[in-house]
């Protein structure tokens, strides 16, 4: 077998053979006048007309036979056969000696029906749109490699079907969200990526520096602070589907970039929001998956049904853990080693039970399940229950063992805020990396009056994991953050 520095050497020669012929190997245009898939669904009419037709495609398969060659193209949209032969097509004999599989070609031709009855094109004329180098994955085994699927992705777009079909999932369900939100009154937003202060979520930022007004940036950790300053600013109901960036670990859920729609909705708050956020998640599997049924991970989740609810601390309690509230940091640290959970030295008593409920808890919560009930010192961005002021009114929705959502009713006592803030100011010169900085210009704008309201996240890559019947978040972003090549 030819190695890949062999194929490209005879594939150059080729190149300089199309130019030395008047061929210009990669011209500025096409004369393409309709898509494969356009020429599919009017091929009877089009048959019948005898007209000449105008096509472009990759030659994703070629078989010569003496003075006829087979070629299917491929342009995204559908594959299409075409027929070239010695004695009606113009240059074919360049076409055998100069082109390859992955080549991108022009065609015009008329269309006839073979007798195996396969639509094909008689080709005329061709030219070369684009002379590829280098091979194409072989067709039967594509790329085996995954994290080469993941760095080459336009190779596993165009060798899977799967691939490709599930960020057409993934596009339409962006679709969808959005059609849903403007027809309740939603008005989309964006607000910035480089921020003065990464707020809005707990988590570690990326950090860069701008010359020219000398001062660091952030990348955005939530877009949170910035929403509800516009809701305090006359927008009742704003929404931002957009990239969020945490300097964090990379497993099969986590990517250092990851994409949410997040919403405020004025007037509103927690327990409005999780009916909002039940239809919502219906309608989406409803219209994507054409059922309120999928499977996912060899087990069947059910949408029809109403989600379940469980308070957070009654989960904990399965786990042999009570008294959790009168528990010490160091008595939780008993816990997590019990689970051979981690704890490092920055690590809160919030962060240490969310450890053992991430680790333990939630991915036996395979049907969607509402999570209600957190301590309020986990949330400082939340309002506390009127019935219990040390619990937040928050949920989080999982399924198939994923977080999805993340709601709450948001805080708008400037006053409670500031104290949430010191607070946590605290966490982070007590080596908690994560905690949330004491943003002023925020507090300001609270202080000028920011009505009650009910916000909420949902993430679109786990959401199409779960869709898409795909455990790993890198098999549903099309560029996900890799190491470096060495």
């Amino acid at each position: 077998m030819a190695s890949l520095e062999e194929i490209r050497k005879i594939r150059l020669q080729k190149l300089e053979l199309l130019k030395k012929a008047g061929m210009n190997p990669y011209p500025i245009s096409s004369d393409t006048e309709m898509t494969l898939g356009e020429l599919s669904q009017s091929f009877v009419t089009l048959e019948k007309e005898k007209r000449m037709v105008i096509v472009g495609g990759r030659i994703m398969s070629s078989r010569a036979q003496g003075a006829l060659a087979f070629a299917d193209l491929n342009d995204g949209t559908a594959k299409f056969q075409t027929l070239f032969s010695k004695e009606k097509t113009n240059n074919f004999d360049l076409f055998i000696e100069a082109s390859d599989i992955g080549d991108f070609i022009e065609v015009t031709g008329t269309l006839f029906t073979t007798n195996r009855g396969q639509n094909t094109i008689e080709v005329k004329s061709w030219k070369m749109l684009a002379k590829s180098l280098r091979p194409l994955p072989e067709k039967r085994q594509g790329l085996q490699d995954m994290e080469e699927r993941f760095r080459r992705r336009y190779l596993d777009t165009l060798m899977s079907q799967e691939s490709k079909d599930r960020f057409i999932l993934r596009s339409n369900l962006i679709k969808e969200i959005r059609k849903i939100f403007d027809e309740v009154g939603f008005l989309e937003v964006e607000t910035p990526i480089l921020q003065p202060i990464a707020g809005g979520a707990s988590a570690e930022p990326f950090v860069t520096h701008h010359k020219a007004l000398d001062t660091d940036l952030y990348l955005r950790i939530a877009p949170e602070l910035y929403l509800k300053e516009l809701v305090a600013g006359g927008f009742p109901k704003v929404y931002e589907i957009g990239r969020l960036f945490r300097n964090e670990g990379i497993d099969v859920t986590h990517n250092p970039e990851f994409t949410t729609v997040e919403w405020y909705n004025a007037y509103s708050n927690a327990s409005k929001e999780k009916i909002f956020v039940e239809q919502t998640f219906k309608r989406l599997v409803q219209t994507l998956k054409n059922s309120l049924q999928i499977e996912f991970d060899g087990q069947v989740i059910d949408f029809s049904k109403p989600f379940n609810v469980i308070s957070y601390i009654e989960l904990l309690k399965e786990t042999g853990i009570n008294n959790i509230e009168t528990l010490t940091k160091n008595d939780l640290k008993e816990e997590a080693h019990k689970f051979s959970i981690s704890v490092e030295k920055g690590d809160t008593r919030p962060k240490i039970l969310d450890k053992i409920y991430k680790k333990v808890c939630r991915p036996k919560l395979i049907q969607p399940t509402f999570i209600i009930d957190y301590p309020v010192d986990f949330l400082p961005l939340a309002k506390r229950t009127e019935k219990n002021q040390k619990i937040a009114d928050a949920f989080q929705l999982v399924i198939g063992g994923y977080e999805v959502v993340k709601a709450f009713s948001e805080l708008n006592d400037p006053i409670d805020q500031r104290e949430r803030f010191l607070e946590q100011e605290k966490n982070k010169k007590a080596g908690d990396t994560e905690a949330q900085p004491l943003d002023t210009e925020f507090l300001e704008a609270m202080e000028y009056g920011m009505p009650p309201m009910g916000g909420a996240a949902i993430s679109i890559d786990r959401t199409t994991m779960l869709l898409s019947n795909v455990k790993n978040i890198r098999e549903v972003i099309l560029f996900p953050t890799l190491r470096p090549r060495e």
